[in-house]
């Protein structure tokens, strides 16, 4: 039986409540990936793929960037947590990057195998915490916010990192992905990057919180391409 308990941490005066879940096999040190939820909170959604990531023998860990576990089927209410973090980017980066070395610290984890995915604005985090020079093995991002106030320098990036956006996502424009690649080039970084031509923003989601007309729409075909992509990279990656 899976063991699925909560996780707390304080970071810049924040009280963060993340979703730890660890694999029926309780034996040795496990490869481990962080979660990291879209702009809308830690829902149901993120506790579900930890879940699913434990069923195939994964510590998985759901973080909370916005604190004390929230989440808002509203767009209005969980607007001002997203837009905080607008504002304030360095304080994006360092508190994925602090869910990650608590990921890193558990007692079950192998701290060598440690990967992050990220869905939307958690895309946009997990491409933060590669971008930060942190020794994560791989970061996927889903439909991912693909701008930055640091690109990475050249050689900072150590792992993997996969982007999958929909070319009708009009938070990820034909100019970001292009400055995405550039950047990752530049910077030497092995990106594998797949762009779905008929897929809008948060192709994963089955209830995007806005509709089409706000350029959002769920994609059964791009959501189970992209995780099965995702669990061909954890499966290499996080090998010993």
């Amino acid at each position: 039986m899976l063991d699925s308990q909560l996780i707390e941490m304080t970071h810049d005066g924040a009280a963060l409540q993340g979703r730890l879940v660890l694999p029926a096999d309780a034996a040795g040190k496990k490869p481990a990936v962080l979660v990291v939820h879209d702009a809308m909170g830690l829902g149901p959604f993120y506790a579900a793929k930890a879940r699913e990531l434990a069923d195939l023998g994964y510590v998985a860990l759901a973080a909370d960037m916005y604190g004390n576990g929230f989440h808002s089927e509203t767009p209005e209410e969980a607007g001002k947590y997203f837009i905080a973090f607008h504002h304030n980017p360095e304080l994006m980066r360092a508190r994925v990057l602090a869910w990650y070395e608590l990921l890193q610290s558990l007692p079950a984890v192998d701290s060598s195998r440690v990967a992050a995915i990220g869905y939307c604005f958690g895309g946009q985090c997990v491409l933060e915490l590669a971008r930060s020079g942190a020794d994560v093995k791989a970061v996927v991002s889903y439909h991912g916010l693909l701008t930055t106030h640091a690109p990475a320098a050249p050689g900072s990036i150590a792992g993997t990192v996969t982007v999958y956006t929909g070319s009708k996502d009009p938070y990820a424009p034909r100019d970001h992905v292009d400055a995405l690649r550039t950047e990752m080039t530049a910077a030497g970084a092995n990106l594998q990057l797949t762009e779905f031509s008929n897929a809008y923003h948060a192709f994963t989601n089955p209830k995007p919180p806005r509709g089409v007309e706000s350029g959002m729409q769920y994609d059964a075909l791009c959501d189970r391409v992209s995780w099965a992509g995702t669990l061909a990279v954890l499966a290499q990656v996080l090998a010993r």
